[in-house]
């Protein structure tokens, strides 16, 4: 199937943004032989606001408001997201239409001196992430090392290792994979000692929920494995109700028709946490993922909930 015009895909115009929109063009260009595309570069409040952490100015969904706009007003067909920058309830119309095949989904940590991980950082050494996620992991492990904001994109962020303002960060292994740049990590940690965030690397294509013709288009380049394993991972998210505002970390696993999920709730002091391990049949992935989603916050209790007001 084509269209009669380009299509028209939306994206952020940061490097890693537009590095991660050329991989999903091409897949699409390849499963549609003839088919024309367009780029299109929409800024986002998360891209122009970098002085404050998301908890801060309205979570991750500042990431996707305006390339959502953009669908809205037709002026963009597709939007091309990293799937942990989406919200758990998207507006009524849109819908992610396809879910490409994930990346590895792992934390890679950086270093300005000889650190080749957290075990190797010295008493009260600077850990710069705005992610609350990470930094709550960080101090669960390490409750000596000193957490600072550190917001921007991969390679801002780089800048500001380089630069002295924290002495380790940590990146998704999977952006740095897609800039070409895996070479600067000091090493990629287990997800036994940081669980990463509910669809860390993976990449969704939003479309409104009516454009069947577009939906044609994506759907050769979906993968059926990554999106049963964000069923699951998003499950547990929407029963947390979680935002950038919430630590919450989960890792699903599929291997035929069976899954197996892990997830972690964190208050943001790394102080406490909340475990959680379900496995059963993949064709059931949201109902398990909001289990133990449910199981968490029966667990958690008014500790974390009193934390959130």
């Amino acid at each position: 199937m084509t269209l009669s015009r380009p299509l028209r895909i939306g994206t952020r115009g940061s490097p890693m943004a537009l590095a991660q929109t050329g991989m999903v063009r091409d897949r699409i260009m390849a499963a549609n032989p003839g088919l024309e595309t367009e780029i299109v570069v929409v800024s986002t409040v998360a891209d122009r606001v970098l002085d404050r952490p998301l908890s801060e100015i309205g979570g991750k969904g500042l990431f996707t408001k305006e390339l959502e706009q953009a669908l809205f007003a037709d002026t963009i067909d597709v939007a091309v997201h990293s799937m942990k920058d989406v919200e758990t309830w998207l507006p009524d119309g849109l819908t992610i239409a396809c879910i490409l095949e994930r990346d590895d989904p792992r934390d890679a940590f950086l270093s300005a001196g000889a650190a080749n991980g957290l075990a190797d950082l010295p008493p009260g050494a600077r850990v710069g992430t705005s992610s609350l996620r990470r930094g709550a992991q960080v101090l669960m492990h390490r409750p000596d090392l000193t957490i600072v904001p550190l917001r921007g994109n991969a390679n801002t962020r780089m800048r500001k290792l380089e630069a002295g303002e924290c002495d380790a960060t940590l990146l998704a292994l999977a952006g740095l994979q897609r800039l070409g740049m895996t070479d600067v990590a000091r090493s990629i940690l287990p997800v036994e000692e940081m669980l990463p965030a509910v669809a860390q690397g993976a990449l969704g294509i939003e479309c409104r929920s009516g454009d069947d013709a577009i939906r044609a288009l994506l759907a050769p380049v979906a993968c059926a494995t990554t999106t049963t394993a964000l069923d699951a991972e998003r499950g547990l998210l929407a029963e947390l109700d979680g935002s950038c505002r919430t630590p919450i970390a989960a890792l699903a696993r599929v291997e035929g028709e069976r899954i197996t999920l892990d997830g972690l709730l964190f208050l943001p002091d790394g102080s406490r946490h909340w475990a959680v391990h379900r496995e059963g049949p993949s064709a059931e992935a949201d109902a398990i993922g909001r289990d133990a989603g449910a199981e968490l916050k029966r667990a958690a209790g008014d500790v974390y909930f009193a934390h959130l007001k």
